[in-house]
This record gives C-alpha cells, structure tokens and sequence, in this order.
C-alpha cells in the first residue's frame, strides 16, 4: 500500500445497521488520488444513475487524501460527497480544520454511507474500530450543542463532522460541520439529515505512514521559508480582507447582482477588514497550517447577541449578507453567520437567498402578509437576521426560503425566478466573473455549477515551469481554453491530495505539489502525471452528471451575471460575458461535446475509463 494512506475504508448500510471495511489498493489511489477522485470513482461504480439524493440510495461519502494528516504543506482538508440535492447532479464541498487529520488518526481514509438509519445516529470511529451508536438525543440540537455533548461523553480529544437542525429538516442549502470550519456547497448536510445520520466522530492516534519523513520534513521547512504573495493579508486578517477591494473593484455581487458597488454601495468600511480585526478575540489555524486565517469574535453585546467564540465570518459571508443586501451593519453580519453556523447551513446560499426575498418584497411579489410581518428591505439588517432564523428554522416564511432561490421561486410564482440567482439551483458565490472571466466557464461548465472553487487557468499560479500552461490573453475571452483543461485538472489533483488552496496559492510555483507528493507516497509522480490523473478525475465528474441526464450547455447563467445587459457606470462598465467563445473553447480542449459536454469515447478510453466509456457510449 502506498504511503499517506491508511490503506482502507469503511462502508456503513444505515438500513441494516451494517460496517464492513475494505481495502484501498496502490493503483487505485494513484489513479484518483483521494477527496473526491475516490469519491466520484466509488459512486459511479457503485450508485445507479436517477436515484432520489433524499432517498436510501443515494450514498454519502466523507474523504481525505494523502496530505491529509501528514507534515505535508498543507495538508487539512477533507470533503464530503454523494449526489446533490440542489443540483441533481454531483455533489462535493471541501472542508478544513482538523476533522480530516483526524479520521486518519482513526484510522480511516474513507467512510460511504448508504442506506437510511429507522432512528438517528452517529458514527463513532476509535483507533480503528466503528460503531454506530444512537443518537435521539442529538436530534434537535444545533451543531455546536452536538460537539459539547459528545466531547463531554467521549473525551475532548474527538472530531466531530456533524449537522444541525436545518440539515435535519432537508433545507437544500444545508452543510457539514466540524469544529470551525464547515462543508457547505451542494446542500449534503439533507442528505446526511435524510439519512437520520446525526454527526461522524472520530478518535485516534495512530500514525500516518509516510514514505520518507526526513524529506517530508526537509520541504515543510524549505517550503515555509518561501510562502508568499496573499499570505502578508490572509494571515493578519484573513479573508475579510478582500471585502472593501472587492466592492471598489467589482468582484463583490450588489443588490442582488443588480447593483454597482461603489454606486449602490459606496460605504463599505464599516464591514470591512478594520472592523472585523476590531470585534476579533482571536486567530485560529487548521491542522498544521502556517497561515492560520479562521478568527473568533468577542461576544457579541449591542444589539445582536451572540456567544464568545463565534467564529468570524468569512469574505463570501460578509458579501452575501453584507453587499449583496446592500447591508454595512457588521454585527448583524456576525449574527447571521452564526445563526448559519448553529444550524448547519451555506452562508452563501443563505445570503443570495435572503438577497433574492428583499428584492421579491421590493417589486411587490411577496408583501409583509407573506414574509410573517418583516419588511424586507434592501439594507435592513434587523430583517435580514429575522429572516434568517426563520430559515434556519423552516418557520413561517422561513419554509419558502429554506431550499434555495429556485425552489423559493418556484414557491413564489409571480415571475420570481427573473430574481433568483442561480444556475442549476446553486446559489452564486461572491465573485463576479465580468471583473475576472475564468469564473464564468466553472460557474457553467464544472460538474458542480455556480462554485468559485473549482479551477481556472489561474490555478497554476504565477511562477509555472516553462512549457505547462500555454500563455494566454488575461483582458480576452478567446485562446485560454487550453490553459483552462490544464489548469482546472491541476487543481482537481492539488484538491484531492487534501491541499489547502491558500497555502497553495502561497507557494513560488507548482513544484512542491509533486515533491510533497513523491515524499509522502513513494510515487515517482510527475507534474504530467498529476494532470493526467486531474484529467481523469475531471472527466469521470461530468460523466457522472452526464449519466444523471443533466446537460450543462443548458443551464441557464442570469442575465445579470453575463452582463447583459451591461453595466453603464462603475468599474465593470461595458462589460459582456463571452458565453460562446469560452465554453467553445474549453470544451474542445477537453474534447467533450460542443452540445453537450459529454466526453468522448476516445478520451475516456486515453484515461483508463473503459467502464465509463461503456456507459455513456454503450
């Protein structure tokens, strides 16, 4: 067995109150890595396509990869997958913290759960040995709550992967919590709560075996010596820091992706960097990490009460509730991210979600009869909080909202859907591709649509090798479609290895991905072979939504996003998404369908997808 992993998985049937492990093999690690690689490779092989995501069959999966755990920069992060809710299509959201190092101190790679549970449950995994134990106690409480609890029956010394009340109540928004950090795109906190799967909790110390630690070591320590670039913001401040650039450059969404920032938003201080650091009590770090950019905030005691702890929220949270709601009170910001915290839900979603209401109230298709009394009105924060606990809640108006904008459209009626967000029932992130162009062909094209972590030919940085991404036009929509197939494979590897992309994006270049990779695992591994296996990775994603039905060359990218029509005044003035030359571009470079985006037979068969191959071209 390869080094960097534990060399198994645990496969739990919730129906049948069933564990069995099995084993993870050299070749197949190598050829998906792990996260979701692993993920994808098992659910395809595994899970029947037009399974209900809410259903006994749809399987849920929690992943490291062989980072994870190790002395490897940085190596934190874990992911959870099945089939997603929001989309239909494929689900994953990544994590940090310390819940994936320590389920390979437990001594798992991977656990898949399928099946529904008759009561709730929670796994508790201990230095190798799983058992499922009940957990009614547990239903109810709030995600916090459920750490204390079980810390205080099973030693302080446990990591908790968990969902609170809203992931209980199937909101499609929901997420995965574990200590500070939260999985939260794709809506798989409703699969974990259709499964009456409470929380995954995990204790151990056994070791994670690494083919050679002195060299391990030796590249931490030559490597740290070199961080760069973002780290001199992201460490102090963390990513508050891009709240007011972002609303002077464009990148931030206002008023519900209607807006100019520095028109419709021209003050946007008061929930910017200074003030977030002013209401800070401290910094924290994922496992091992030398930037540590997580921060707690003093208790709140003006209007909004909230405990000493709550964790800062981050640029997407402060933008989705703060500019996008054209909304500058900062403590109302920290109460609403808390409020998502506790209930396990997106904050992403939830703000775009919150947005789309105000501007539904604004042209009369909901009034205050509707939304239980609250004036929802743009700027508002007292509303936006309101609402929110409703949500989280499911109560009164709350149960509109709590999937999403386009169920909440759907709802509504009324010619609501104009105002919702979306693409494919993902809410939007925070970043607007009209300032920053790579983000329209992910928010399309990547199995997992309206996502702004996903790869672009920007993932490989600044500094590459000489020959490895193909130059290309920033201020141009053509010629970068190759640069994007290398780029966005590249990442699929970094990811499933269980790298943080900042720590990533600190690096001089991209070779200490591969040095880390062959230290770690014993592998000769390449740059070319890492993006061979992203490669791979990346085709068996879009086969798997292919295999769903689901055609992305249909889903619809709003108006507003493209810039159609385009901004008159204000920094992205002008500007008009090229929809047809980017997706063109990239899909011929992927050698998927220009119609629709199905990979070739040819392709499939180049990556050693036979089986794939055969199911899409039988």
């Amino acid at each position: 067995m390869a080094r960097g992993y534990m060399g198994k998985m645990l496969m739990v049937d919730l129906s049948k109150n069933e564990l069995r492990d099995e084993p993870l093999d050299d070749k197949f690690c190598r050829q998906f890595i792990g996260g979701y690689g692993i993920g994808v490779r098992i659910l395809f092989s595994r899970q029947k396509a037009g399974v209900d995501p809410l259903g006994p069959d749809n399987t849920f999966g929690i992943l490291t990869g062989p980072f994870t755990g190790t002395a490897a920069l940085s190596g934190t992060r874990h992911t959870v997958v099945g089939k997603s809710p929001l989309t239909g299509g494929w689900g994953d959201a990544n994590s940090g913290g310390y819940f994936g190092s320590g389920m390979k101190f437990a001594g798992y790679d991977a656990v898949f759960f399928a099946g529904t549970s008759e009561k709730p449950v929670y796994l508790f995994i201990n230095n190798g040995k799983a058992e499922l134990k009940d957990a009614t106690r547990l239903w109810g409480k709030d995600t916090y709550q459920t750490q204390d609890i079980l810390k205080s029956e099973l030693g302080k010394n446990i990591e908790v992967a968990c969902i609170g009340q809203s992931g209980e109540n199937l909101s499609l928004i929901s997420a995965v919590v574990s200590r500070s950090r939260t999985a939260a795109r794709s809506g798989l906190g409703a699969v974990m709560g259709s499964k009456r799967l409470k929380a995954v909790v995990v204790k151990g110390n056994m070791k994670v075996p690494v083919a050679d630690e002195e060299r391990t070591r030796k590249l931490r320590r030559k490597y740290l010596g070199q961080l760069g670039g973002h780290i001199v913001w992201l460490k102090p401040i963390g990513t508050p820091f891009l709240t007011v650039p972002g609303v002077q450059d464009g990148d931030s969404p206002v008023k519900n992706w209607g807006g100019v920032g520095v028109i419709d938003f021209p003050n946007s201080e008061p929930i910017g960097a200074d003030a977030v650091i002013e209401r800070r009590s401290k910094r924290f770090a994922c496992y091992l990490c030398p930037i540590g950019c997580g921060g707690y905030m003093k208790a709140g005691t003006g209007e909004y009460k909230y405990k000493a702890g709550a964790r800062r929220p981050e640029y997407e949270t402060i933008a989705m509730f703060g500019t996008n709601c054209l909304n500058n009170n900062l403590e109302s910001i920290i109460k609403a991210n808390d409020i998502c915290d506790r209930h396990g839900l997106d904050t992403i979603s939830t703000g775009a979600t919150i947005a789309f209401a105000i501007e539904c109230f604004e042209n009369g298709l909901i009034s205050k009869t509707d939304t239980d009394g609250i004036e929802m009105t743009w700027g508002n924060h007292r509303a936006i909080v309101a609402m929110t606990e409703k949500l989280a809640t499911r109560e009164g108006f709350g149960a509109v909202l709590a999937d999403g904008v386009k169920v909440a459209a759907e709802k509504i009626g009324k010619g609501a859907d104009k105002y919702a967000m979306h693409i494919q029932g993902q809410e939007l992130p925070a970043h607007d591709p009209k300032g920053a162009f790579f983000y329209a062909t992910g928010y399309r094209l990547d199995p997992t649509p309206g996502r702004h972590f996903v790869g672009s030919e920007l993932s490989m940085g600044p500094e590459h090798p000489k020959g490895l991404l193909p130059r290309f036009d920033h201020g141009s929509f053509a010629g970068r479609g190759e640069a994007r197939k290398i780029g966005g494979n590249f990442h699929h590897a970094l990811v499933c290895a269980g790298m943080c992309l900042f720590v990533y994006w600190a690096y001089p270049n991209v070779e200490p991905i591969a040095e880390f990779m062959r230290a770690v695992t014993g592998w000769d591994i390449t740059n070319d072979e890492l993006l061979r296996t992203g490669e791979r990775i990346s085709n068996i994603r879009q086969a798997f939504n292919i295999r769903e039905g689901l055609n992305p060359m249909e889903f619809k990218v709003p108006d507003r996003v493209l810039g159609q029509p385009p901004h008159t005044e204000g920094p992205l003035a002008g500007v008009t998404i090229d929809e047809k030359t980017l997706d063109k571009e990239y899909l011929a470079a992927m050698d998927w369908d220009l119609k629709t985006a199905k990979p070739s037979k040819k392709k499939l068969l180049e990556l050693d997808l036979a089986d794939v191959a055969q199911e899409l071209w039988p």
